[in-house]
Protein backbone atom coordinates (compact mmCIF):
# COMPACT_ATOMS: atom_id res chain seq x y z
CA UNK A 1 0.00 0.00 0.00
CA UNK A 2 1.33 3.63 -0.74
CA UNK A 3 2.60 5.80 2.64
CA UNK A 4 0.35 8.73 3.27
CA UNK A 5 2.67 11.66 3.74
CA UNK A 6 2.67 13.52 6.65
CA UNK A 7 -0.76 16.38 6.36
CA UNK A 8 0.77 19.77 5.82
CA UNK A 9 -0.07 22.34 8.85
CA UNK A 10 -1.62 25.34 6.30
CA UNK A 11 -3.36 23.19 3.90
CA UNK A 12 -6.22 22.65 6.89
CA UNK A 13 -8.64 24.90 6.61
CA UNK A 14 -9.30 26.36 10.61
CA UNK A 15 -12.42 28.11 11.73
CA UNK A 16 -11.95 30.51 14.94
CA UNK A 17 -14.90 30.39 17.01
CA UNK A 18 -16.03 33.66 18.42
CA UNK A 19 -16.72 33.34 22.27
CA UNK A 20 -20.75 33.69 23.30
CA UNK A 21 -21.57 36.13 25.85
CA UNK A 22 -22.48 34.88 29.38
CA UNK A 23 -25.99 33.82 29.52
CA UNK A 24 -26.85 34.69 25.77
CA UNK A 25 -27.37 32.72 22.97
CA UNK A 26 -25.56 33.84 19.81
CA UNK A 27 -24.88 32.14 16.67
CA UNK A 28 -21.35 31.42 16.14
CA UNK A 29 -19.64 32.99 13.05
CA UNK A 30 -16.70 30.88 11.68
CA UNK A 31 -13.45 32.68 10.50
CA UNK A 32 -11.56 31.16 7.86
CA UNK A 33 -8.13 31.46 7.58
CA UNK A 34 -7.02 33.11 4.29
CA UNK A 35 -4.39 30.59 1.91
CA UNK A 36 -1.26 32.18 0.24
CA UNK A 37 -1.67 30.57 -3.05
CA UNK A 38 1.64 31.81 -3.52
CA UNK A 39 3.62 29.38 -0.74
CA UNK A 40 0.92 26.55 -1.81
CA UNK A 41 2.73 26.59 -5.27
CA UNK A 42 5.32 26.89 -3.75
CA UNK A 43 4.93 24.19 -1.56
CA UNK A 44 3.75 21.85 -4.30
CA UNK A 45 6.62 22.77 -6.45
CA UNK A 46 9.09 21.92 -3.99
CA UNK A 47 6.70 18.24 -3.29
CA UNK A 48 6.93 17.47 -7.29
CA UNK A 49 10.50 17.64 -7.02
CA UNK A 50 10.70 14.92 -4.33
CA UNK A 51 8.37 12.66 -6.14
CA UNK A 52 10.55 13.42 -9.40
CA UNK A 53 13.54 12.10 -7.08
CA UNK A 54 11.38 9.13 -5.72
CA UNK A 55 10.11 8.70 -9.62
CA UNK A 56 14.29 8.24 -10.73
CA UNK A 57 14.68 5.37 -7.91
CA UNK A 58 10.91 3.93 -9.31
CA UNK A 59 9.77 4.34 -5.47
CA UNK A 60 6.30 4.70 -7.20
CA UNK A 61 4.54 4.31 -4.11
CA UNK A 62 6.31 7.38 -2.58
CA UNK A 63 6.47 9.44 -5.24
CA UNK A 64 2.46 9.54 -6.99
CA UNK A 65 1.24 10.65 -3.77
CA UNK A 66 3.26 13.60 -3.45
CA UNK A 67 2.94 14.30 -7.49
CA UNK A 68 -1.15 14.36 -6.59
CA UNK A 69 -0.94 16.70 -3.37
CA UNK A 70 1.42 19.01 -5.94
CA UNK A 71 -1.31 19.18 -8.88
CA UNK A 72 -3.37 20.56 -6.15
CA UNK A 73 -1.25 22.91 -4.83
CA UNK A 74 -0.12 24.23 -7.59
CA UNK A 75 -2.70 23.16 -10.56
CA UNK A 76 -1.80 25.70 -13.53
CA UNK A 77 1.81 24.03 -14.26
CA UNK A 78 1.48 22.08 -16.68
CA UNK A 79 5.32 20.33 -15.65
CA UNK A 80 3.90 19.23 -12.54
CA UNK A 81 0.97 17.59 -14.26
CA UNK A 82 3.47 16.40 -16.93
CA UNK A 83 5.17 14.47 -13.96
CA UNK A 84 2.26 13.07 -12.59
CA UNK A 85 1.12 11.94 -15.64
CA UNK A 86 4.88 10.00 -16.00
CA UNK A 87 4.48 8.28 -12.52
CA UNK A 88 0.91 6.94 -13.72
CA UNK A 89 2.52 6.06 -16.80
CA UNK A 90 5.89 3.90 -15.18
CA UNK A 91 3.30 2.40 -13.32
CA UNK A 92 0.76 1.12 -15.50
CA UNK A 93 -1.68 3.26 -14.44
CA UNK A 94 -2.70 4.06 -18.46
CA UNK A 95 -6.25 5.79 -17.54
CA UNK A 96 -5.02 7.85 -14.69
CA UNK A 97 -1.51 8.58 -16.90
CA UNK A 98 -3.56 9.84 -20.11
CA UNK A 99 -5.88 12.69 -17.95
CA UNK A 100 -2.99 14.00 -16.34
CA UNK A 101 -0.96 14.44 -19.14
CA UNK A 102 -3.74 16.08 -21.52
CA UNK A 103 -4.37 18.27 -18.21
CA UNK A 104 -0.54 19.24 -18.54
CA UNK A 105 -0.92 19.43 -22.83
CA UNK A 106 -4.02 21.47 -22.39
CA UNK A 107 -2.14 24.18 -19.75
CA UNK A 108 0.68 24.11 -22.43
CA UNK A 109 -0.37 23.05 -26.29
CA UNK A 110 3.72 23.41 -27.14
CA UNK A 111 4.45 20.41 -24.42
CA UNK A 112 5.16 17.90 -27.17
CA UNK A 113 6.18 15.56 -24.25
CA UNK A 114 3.16 15.67 -22.87
CA UNK A 115 1.48 13.88 -26.61
CA UNK A 116 4.68 11.60 -26.76
CA UNK A 117 3.54 10.30 -23.42
CA UNK A 118 0.06 10.08 -23.98
CA UNK A 119 1.07 8.21 -26.90
CA UNK A 120 3.46 6.04 -25.17
CA UNK A 121 0.76 5.15 -22.99
CA UNK A 122 -1.83 3.74 -25.75
CA UNK A 123 1.24 1.81 -27.31
CA UNK A 124 1.69 0.24 -24.34
CA UNK A 125 -2.45 -0.78 -24.41
CA UNK A 126 -1.86 -2.11 -27.98
CA UNK A 127 -3.93 0.67 -29.23
CA UNK A 128 -1.65 1.93 -31.97
CA UNK A 129 -3.74 4.33 -33.84
CA UNK A 130 -4.30 6.45 -31.44
CA UNK A 131 -0.41 6.17 -30.40
CA UNK A 132 0.40 7.41 -33.82
CA UNK A 133 -2.43 10.02 -34.00
CA UNK A 134 -0.34 11.48 -30.33
CA UNK A 135 3.38 11.25 -31.85
CA UNK A 136 2.21 12.49 -34.90
CA UNK A 137 0.71 15.21 -33.42
CA UNK A 138 4.24 15.61 -31.26
CA UNK A 139 6.41 15.53 -34.08
CA UNK A 140 3.94 18.84 -35.31
CA UNK A 141 6.00 20.30 -32.28
CA UNK A 142 9.37 19.00 -31.95
CA UNK A 143 9.48 17.32 -35.76
CA UNK A 144 13.23 17.05 -35.09
CA UNK A 145 12.77 14.83 -31.65
CA UNK A 146 14.94 11.34 -32.44
CA UNK A 147 12.77 9.73 -29.78
CA UNK A 148 9.70 10.76 -30.98
CA UNK A 149 10.32 9.76 -34.59
CA UNK A 150 11.68 5.98 -32.91
CA UNK A 151 7.95 5.94 -31.22
CA UNK A 152 6.05 6.83 -34.23
CA UNK A 153 8.44 4.19 -36.33
CA UNK A 154 7.39 1.51 -33.57
CA UNK A 155 4.12 2.40 -33.83
CA UNK A 156 3.90 1.85 -37.80
CA UNK A 157 6.20 -1.42 -37.06
CA UNK A 158 3.16 -2.89 -35.18
CA UNK A 159 0.59 -1.80 -37.50
CA UNK A 160 2.82 -3.52 -40.69
CA UNK A 161 3.76 -0.30 -42.40
CA UNK A 162 7.65 -1.27 -42.64
CA UNK A 163 8.12 1.24 -45.33
CA UNK A 164 7.17 3.99 -42.72
CA UNK A 165 8.49 2.53 -39.72
CA UNK A 166 12.13 2.26 -41.57
CA UNK A 167 11.41 6.01 -42.88
CA UNK A 168 11.16 7.00 -39.24
CA UNK A 169 13.93 5.23 -37.64
CA UNK A 170 16.34 6.96 -40.46
CA UNK A 171 14.99 10.17 -39.23
CA UNK A 172 15.56 9.93 -36.36
CA UNK A 173 19.08 8.34 -36.52
CA UNK A 174 19.22 11.46 -39.57
CA UNK A 175 19.17 14.05 -36.29
CA UNK A 176 21.01 11.88 -33.89
CA UNK A 177 23.61 9.57 -35.79
CA UNK A 178 24.35 7.80 -32.09
CA UNK A 179 20.76 6.85 -31.45
CA UNK A 180 21.42 2.67 -31.78
CA UNK A 181 17.41 1.80 -30.98
CA UNK A 182 16.67 3.25 -34.34
CA UNK A 183 19.37 0.97 -36.59
CA UNK A 184 18.68 -1.73 -33.69
CA UNK A 185 14.75 -1.91 -35.10
CA UNK A 186 16.02 -1.27 -38.68
CA UNK A 187 17.69 -4.74 -38.59
CA UNK A 188 15.01 -6.10 -36.74
CA UNK A 189 12.74 -5.23 -39.52
CA UNK A 190 15.51 -6.49 -42.03
CA UNK A 191 16.05 -9.59 -40.59
CA UNK A 192 11.79 -10.62 -41.10
CA UNK A 193 12.47 -9.37 -44.49
CA UNK A 194 15.23 -11.72 -45.00
CA UNK A 195 17.81 -9.75 -45.99
CA UNK A 196 19.86 -11.03 -43.14
CA UNK A 197 23.48 -9.47 -43.87
CA UNK A 198 21.97 -5.91 -44.07
CA UNK A 199 20.51 -7.01 -40.57
CA UNK A 200 23.92 -7.73 -39.65
CA UNK A 201 25.27 -4.64 -40.27
CA UNK A 202 22.73 -2.43 -38.57
CA UNK A 203 23.81 -4.67 -35.33
CA UNK A 204 27.77 -4.39 -35.85
CA UNK A 205 26.31 -0.21 -36.52
CA UNK A 206 24.82 0.00 -33.05
CA UNK A 207 27.18 -2.45 -31.08
CA UNK A 208 30.05 0.19 -32.17
CA UNK A 209 28.11 3.31 -30.87
CA UNK A 210 27.54 1.36 -27.76
CA UNK A 211 29.40 -1.47 -26.38
CA UNK A 212 27.40 -2.25 -23.48
CA UNK A 213 24.15 -2.17 -25.77
CA UNK A 214 22.97 -6.16 -25.14
CA UNK A 215 19.98 -5.94 -27.53
CA UNK A 216 21.71 -5.24 -30.72
CA UNK A 217 24.72 -7.68 -29.60
CA UNK A 218 22.39 -10.32 -28.69
CA UNK A 219 20.83 -9.63 -32.35
CA UNK A 220 23.80 -9.78 -33.93
CA UNK A 221 25.08 -12.98 -31.78
CA UNK A 222 22.49 -15.15 -33.55
CA UNK A 223 22.77 -13.66 -37.09
CA UNK A 224 25.64 -14.81 -36.56
CA UNK A 225 25.29 -18.14 -35.32
CA UNK A 226 22.59 -18.90 -37.61
CA UNK A 227 24.38 -18.11 -40.65
CA UNK A 228 27.63 -20.38 -39.55
CA UNK A 229 29.95 -18.00 -37.91
CA UNK A 230 28.80 -20.50 -34.71
CA UNK A 231 32.11 -19.33 -32.57
CA UNK A 232 32.08 -15.53 -32.63
CA UNK A 233 28.46 -15.89 -32.40
CA UNK A 234 28.43 -17.99 -29.04
CA UNK A 235 31.19 -15.46 -27.90
CA UNK A 236 28.96 -12.49 -28.72
CA UNK A 237 25.84 -14.26 -26.87
CA UNK A 238 27.81 -14.83 -23.87
CA UNK A 239 29.18 -11.32 -23.60
CA UNK A 240 25.27 -9.86 -24.07
CA UNK A 241 23.93 -12.28 -21.45
CA UNK A 242 26.56 -10.60 -19.11
CA UNK A 243 25.48 -7.24 -20.01
CA UNK A 244 21.84 -7.68 -19.10
CA UNK A 245 20.38 -11.49 -18.44
CA UNK A 246 16.70 -9.87 -19.38
CA UNK A 247 17.87 -10.49 -23.03
CA UNK A 248 18.09 -14.60 -21.83
CA UNK A 249 13.98 -14.09 -21.94
CA UNK A 250 11.60 -14.87 -24.83
CA UNK A 251 8.58 -13.06 -23.58
CA UNK A 252 10.94 -9.76 -23.00
CA UNK A 253 12.72 -9.93 -26.59
CA UNK A 254 8.85 -10.24 -27.75
CA UNK A 255 7.75 -7.28 -25.93
CA UNK A 256 11.16 -5.35 -27.63
CA UNK A 257 9.48 -5.94 -31.25
CA UNK A 258 11.52 -9.15 -32.03
CA UNK A 259 10.00 -10.75 -34.65
CA UNK A 260 9.02 -14.29 -35.31
CA UNK A 261 11.63 -15.46 -37.08
CA UNK A 262 14.28 -13.57 -35.21
CA UNK A 263 12.42 -15.57 -31.92
CA UNK A 264 12.77 -18.55 -33.64
CA UNK A 265 16.59 -18.64 -34.48
CA UNK A 266 17.16 -16.90 -30.77
CA UNK A 267 15.03 -20.00 -28.97
CA UNK A 268 17.54 -22.47 -30.36
CA UNK A 269 20.24 -20.13 -29.75
CA UNK A 270 19.62 -19.68 -26.08
CA UNK A 271 18.99 -23.80 -26.01
CA UNK A 272 22.71 -24.45 -26.66
CA UNK A 273 24.37 -25.24 -23.61
CA UNK A 274 27.14 -22.99 -23.49
CA UNK A 275 24.06 -19.90 -23.43
CA UNK A 276 22.38 -22.13 -21.16
CA UNK A 277 25.86 -21.96 -18.90
CA UNK A 278 26.07 -18.31 -19.54
CA UNK A 279 22.40 -17.53 -18.09
CA UNK A 280 22.41 -20.08 -14.97
CA UNK A 281 25.70 -17.99 -14.39
CA UNK A 282 23.57 -15.23 -14.20
CA UNK A 283 20.83 -16.47 -12.04
CA UNK A 284 18.19 -15.99 -14.61
CA UNK A 285 16.25 -18.83 -16.49
CA UNK A 286 14.90 -18.70 -20.08
CA UNK A 287 11.72 -17.46 -20.18
CA UNK A 288 11.34 -15.45 -16.61
CA UNK A 289 8.43 -13.15 -16.02
CA UNK A 290 10.75 -10.07 -15.92
CA UNK A 291 9.63 -6.36 -16.46
CA UNK A 292 10.98 -4.68 -19.92
CA UNK A 293 12.99 -2.15 -19.69
CA UNK A 294 12.25 1.67 -19.26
Amino acid sequence: MPKKIGLISFLVVCSLWSMPKAAQAQALIPHTLQLDAEKLEKQGLSLAQEAAQLGQFQQFELALPRARLASQLAPKNDKVWFLLGGLHLQSKKFDEAIAALKKAQSLNPKNADALFAIGSANFQQQKYPAAIASYQAGLKIKPNDPEGLFDLGNAYYMTGRLPDAIAQYNKAVSNDPKFWPAINNTGLIQYEQGDVQSAIKQWQTAVSLDKQAAEPLLALAVALYTKGDRQQGLAMGEQALRIDQRYGDLDFLKQNLWGDRLLSDTKKFLELPRIQAALQQGGSPLNSNQPPAQ
